[in-house]
């Protein structure tokens, strides 16, 4: 019998429930999965405005929302698009994401976009040392300086402002940042409950 995973939380100290979903297959490119779910028509392409919906569908605010949809489209768009014209409206190919995986990141994705179990569980072997399930603030912040690459500045950005973000929207009331709610991330299950939730909060308002 599979055991159930603890809850986790957001920011405004919602309770978003963990299913515990089974192993991820070691085959199976989950890069392509977390990306998926901005791709809001389903085309196979992810354009600015769909960045943008889809952290609104999270509950991201506008200002958020607005720079992710620009920053994120513009830096990954051309990486995922190899042999093509540049194009303005900045798209994203999801079969492609893989080709967008910067450095100076935690090795959880491989060079494939396929998710690294080990990897995943270094993280918390090596840095969550006040919980051993959950992350602190500070102890994300080491994590991410530990896997910086020498003046792989692009990188450090990107990691950072990753990190950042997940901590902002999913630490729970004591400032932890789960494990189970890091795994949900790579996985790509995470952004399908938190829409989920959203929705279900706004028809109650």
């Amino acid at each position: 019998m599979a055991s159930s995973s603890p809850a986790f939380q957001n920011n405004n100290n919602d309770t978003i429930q963990q299913v515990n979903e089974g192993p991820i297959p070691l085959d199976q490119n989950v890069l392509q999965k977390h990306v998926a779910f901005f791709d809001r028509n389903h085309d196979g392409l992810v354009y600015p405005w769909e960045t943008f919906q889809g952290f609104r569908a999270i509950g991201s605010g506008l200002l958020l929302s607005f720079a992710g949809g620009f920053l994120i489209n513009v830096a990954l768009s051309r990486k995922t698009r190899p042999g093509k014209c540049p194009s303005l409206l900045f798209p994203i190919e999801v079969k492609n994401i893989q080709m967008a995986k910067h450095g100076s990141d935690s090795g959880v994705y491989d060079t494939e976009g396929r998710f690294v179990p080990s990897k995943f569980e270094e993280i918390f072997k090596k840095h969550a040392k006040t919980h051993p399930d959950a992350l602190t603030y500070d102890e994300l912040k080491e994590m991410m300086k530990a896997n910086r690459e020498p003046k792989d500045y692009k990188g450090w950005v990107a990691g950072y402002t990753e990190w950042k973000i997940l901590y902002d929207l999913c630490k729970d009331k004591d400032g932890l940042l789960h494990k189970e709610t890091i795994r949900s991330v790579y996985d790509g299950s995470l952004f399908q409950r938190m829409e989920k939730q959203h929705s279900e909060k706004k028809k109650k308002k």
